[in-house]
Parts: structure tokens; sequence; C-alpha cells
């Protein structure tokens, strides 16, 4: 059985705040550490609804017998929809634990990982949408270069699209190990040495991920719904795990946190105005990192960084 440690587990349930009777939002169940230690806080009247496009997750959250809980198998990214459908307007909080989780990583059939032979998958919903092998055997040249440029911030990207071009035309990419050799063979030929214990295709492989599961695009269009969802005094918490996804969400937060958000020389309506320079949020503590005993259980907690933000409404 695959073993999934959720990442600043105390933390992040700390940072919602959970009231006893309130409605909260876990935004990606994975296998459920962060939803049951939510569900452990939450008295008779209170609520949990939990979202993922990962069919292992649905399955994994049918284990959860509480009537207090549900869950809806789609992205977070439909979140007002799908709480409307619910009958639910407002919640006192959302959790938004970001990128792929460690279960994903370990297993072999999904071909997220570089380490281990699968697949080329790569789609965090198994159910629809082009696997990673059917986009790279099928993409552009100067489109993947972009792909892996702006989503791995890859500074061999031109390098690394060229020959997984070439080695398509003598015969189709289909496995992990062959992409990863592929992408290794390229950055040692140019020299450049990985910091720390990165392997090589690091970034490739989640230049392709990203991309193919729109989890940046998600993610900018779910952080305003979660927003609008808030009850005044509730909480946004996300935990990211790079930097492309973590300058989302605090530039988001600042933005939000600040009563100047016009945009430059656009003429607006007095009533836009208004709407606009109304502060929503206000940030609360510091960005959390994981201290070094989590990091020592779990060395994929690294990278994590947690920002929290509350729901504030500021009279007219």
């Amino acid at each position: 059985m695959v073993v999934h440690l959720p990442v600043l587990l105390n933390e992040a349930i700390d940072a919602l705040a959970i009231k006893t009777d309130g409605v909260y939002v876990d935004g990606t169940f994975g296998y459920g550490g962060h939803s049951r230690l939510i569900l452990s806080r939450l008295g008779k009247k209170g609520r949990l609804i939990a979202f993922d496009k990962d069919l292992a997750a649905i399955k994994a959250a049918a284990m959860i017998d509480d009537k207090r809980f549900s869950i809806r198998h789609c992205s977070y990214v439909k979140i007002q929809n799908e709480l409307l459908a619910l009958r639910v307007e407002r919640v006192d909080g959302v959790l938004l634990d970001l990128g792929v989780s460690s279960s994903q990583l370990d297993e072999s059939t999904r071909g997220f990982s570089f380490r281990l032979e699968g697949p080329l998958d790569m789609r965090m919903d198994t159910s629809c949408g082009q696997t990673a092998a059917e986009w790279l055997n099928s993409v552009t040249e100067s489109q993947l270069e972009e792909v892996i440029r702006n989503y791995g911030e890859e500074r061999n990207a031109k390098q690394i699209a060229r020959a997984i071009v070439m080695a398509r035309a003598r015969h189709p990419i289909s496995s992990t190990i062959q992409l990863a050799e592929i992408v290794a063979a390229v950055v040692r030929a140019r020299g450049y040495q990985r910091e720390g214990k990165h392997h090589p295709a690091t970034r490739t492989f989640q230049a392709i991920r990203i991309y193919l599961n729109q989890e940046l695009e998600e993610l900018l269009l779910t952080l305003p719904q979660c927003v609008d969802l808030l009850n005044p005094g509730g909480r946004l918490v996300a935990i990211s795990f790079h930097s492309l996804e973590d300058r989302i969400v605090k530039r988001f937060m600042r933005t939000e946190a600040s009563s100047d958000r016009l945009p430059h020389k656009l003429p607006l309506r007095d009533r836009e105005v208004k709407a606009l320079s109304k502060q929503r949020l206000r940030l609360v503590g510091k960005a959390t990192r994981p201290g070094a005993q989590e990091i020592a259980v779990n060395p994929r907690a690294r990278s994590a960084v947690m920002r929290v933000a509350e729901r504030i409404i500021i009279s007219e």
C-alpha cells in the first residue's frame, strides 16, 4: 500500500482556525490526511466538502464513513459551481495542497516519476485527456521548448526539445525512463550540474505535468473563487511546492490584501473604482515552511511553502 504523508498537516489545519459548526473545503483530497484532521475538529453540525481529479483519491475517500463529509470527482477550478449545486453559498475555510502527491509519484503506472519505469501518462485524472506520451509524440518542437522553459524554468529547454523531437523520429517515446534518459543526456552534455540531489530531468517532467494538467491556469482561476466563497473571518490556506505556484499564490494574496488594486491608466466608472479599491483579504502571519524534523521524515516536504489569508469586509 502506498503511504502518503501530508505536508504541514497540523500547521495547515491550525491555520484554518476551524469552527466546530463551520463549512470547509479541501480542494485536493489526495489520500485524506488533511481532511481527516479537519473532520476530527468539526462538531456534529460541521461540514467538509472535498475535491479531487484523481480516481485513486475518490476511491480512498470512500473509506470515510462520515455524514459530514462528501467528495466531488473534479478539479477545484469548479469549486463555485459544485458548491452551488450542493446549495452551499459560503464556507469558513478552503485548503489547497497543490502539486503532485507522494502517492502519485510512487505509483509507476501513473508516469509522474523519472526514477520509476512506467508508461508516460502524467494525467491527474486518468479518465480523460491526453497522456504525456500522446502529447510528446505530436507536439511541435517550438511548443515543446516553450512548455519546458515556461513551466519548468529549464535553461536547456531548446536543446531538450530538439533531442526529444529527434528521438521520437527514430522511435515513439512511451516510457518514463526513456524520456528521462533523453533529457539527462542533454543536460549532462551541456555541463550543467543540478543543485542538490535533483535529477537532470526534474524540471522537464515538472513542466510536462503542469502543462498537461493545466495546474497554473486552474490555480489562477480558482483563487478568486475561493475569496468570493469565504465568510468574513474565513481562511484561505495554500501549500505550494515550487516557485511558479508560490508566486501565483503570493501575488494574489498580496493584491487582495491591498486597498490599491486599480489598473494603471485604465478609465473606470465610479462604482468600478469602489469595487476594485476594496480590500478583501488580510495576510495571516508569514510564509511557513516544514521544520527539519518533518523534512527528515518526508524529504519531499523540503520545498513546501504555506501561505494563509483571511477574508475581511470593508464597510462602504
